[in-house]
């Protein structure tokens, strides 16, 4: 297929077009070095280059203060659910607290409780993770050693507001709030400073799949479990300034080059979250409109910016509805395998060309469908 199509996937998800074009360009020589990305040092002149305009853009983009490091693994958020106990709940005898909204907050709980007591104060379970708890459902003890949320929970489609405050959220003095922004980060800005550590894999909103960055408050890299591997010690990564050992080298460079087109050609989160703001409401304003031919899966006051989840009237109707929407060169569209229905990934780079091409479908879809 020569012409590229609109791609709704969750992960790896779609890139920026220029990003794409730039990488093609730089493929086979970077500039002045004569070697390709895939084939320089990290431990090369070029590659330093790299990695530090990618901290530097990441620190202008989010507000990154001074006090936090920015460090990148490979291992995806998967390695750092497993990370974050080890370094900030082993050998604690203290416990860690989730707030469950969803299945990745879930396995991330599940994770630590191999590491130490790590208890869920509140889990949407009882109705299927569609909405987040109310102002007084739950409550942190203040001997917690971290509390842990997940900012955007991808399969059910329902996200956190960028600051958690809004969502009744107080934490007690000195418990470090910690979360993960895998499927949200770069879209909306963010009080990172509010923040102990906040960890992304790249592959929906940052880069391809490969790199994780991890931003962490200093005082928790001291924490850090001296124990430990160093492969797994934040500690022995921001000594080594993310180089411990091969890092994801043109997971990196993608990385960069994400940032800059948010700083130079969209102009920052402010616009890109105005942005991504307008694309999910042309769908939201399809589901509500089609009186209950499409059942949106959260409830509306915490519907997801990026993931637009939603049923139809049958699996029958859902599976006709995702190859009409391929006819359309829409791909990628069919839900999450542990709940099904219809989920629509609407990332920074999925342009609204494409979104306004899917509402369309949906128009047209149910007026066929009766």
């Amino acid at each position: 297929m020569a012409q590229r199509v609109f791609n709704f996937s969750s992960g790896p998800a779609v890139l920026p077009l220029p990003v794409l074009e730039q990488a093609q360009r730089d493929l086979l020589a970077l500039p002045g070095v004569g070697m390709s990305v895939l084939e320089i040092s990290h431990r090369s002149k070029p590659f330093d280059e790299i990695l530090a305009s990618t901290e530097s853009n990441l620190r202008k983009l989010l507000g990154i203060p001074d006090g936090h490091r920015v460090l990148f693994f490979q291992g995806g958020a998967a390695l750092q659910f497993s990370m974050i106990p080890m370094n900030l709940l082993r050998g604690t005898e203290r416990a860690a607290e989730y707030l469950v909204a969803g299945a990745w907050g879930k396995k991330a709980q599940q994770a630590a409780a191999l590491e130490g007591t790590a208890r869920a104060v509140w889990d949407g379970a009882k109705t299927s993770y569609d909405r987040l708890p109310h102002p007084g459902e739950f409550q942190v003890s203040p001997e917690a050693a971290y509390f842990h949320i997940t900012s955007n929970e991808t399969i059910q489609g329902v996200q956190m507001p960028a600051d958690p405050r809004q969502a009744g959220l107080k934490l007690p003095a000195g418990v470090p709030l910690v979360c993960d922004s895998s499927s949200d980060i770069l879209s909306r800005p963010v009080p990172i400073a509010d923040y102990g550590l906040v960890y992304a894999c790249a592959q929906k909103n940052a880069g391809p799949a490969g790199v994780t960055v991890v931003i962490i408050r200093d005082e928790l890299i001291e924490r850090s479990c001296q124990s430990l591997p160093g492969i797994l010690s934040y500690r022995e990564f921001a000594q080594n300034n993310s180089l411990y050992n091969t890092p994801c080298v043109f997971g990196i460079y993608v990385m960069m080059l994400v940032t800059r087109w948010l700083l130079e050609d969209v102009g920052g989160l402010t616009e890109m979250a105005r942005q991504n703001a307008a694309k999910a409401k042309l769908l939201y304003d399809v589901l509500d409109g089609s009186g209950g031919f499409y059942r949106g899966h959260a409830q509306p006051e915490c519907r997801s910016d990026m993931n637009v989840t939603f049923r139809l009237p049958s699996e029958e109707l859902e599976m006709r509805f995702i190859k009409a929407a391929e006819a359309a060169d829409l791909y990628q569209l069919k839900g999450h395998r542990s709940v099904g229905g219809i989920r629509a990934s609407i990332y920074n780079a999925m342009p609204l060309q494409g979104v306004q091409r899917l509402a369309d479908v949906m128009h047209d879809f149910r007026r066929q469908a009766g």
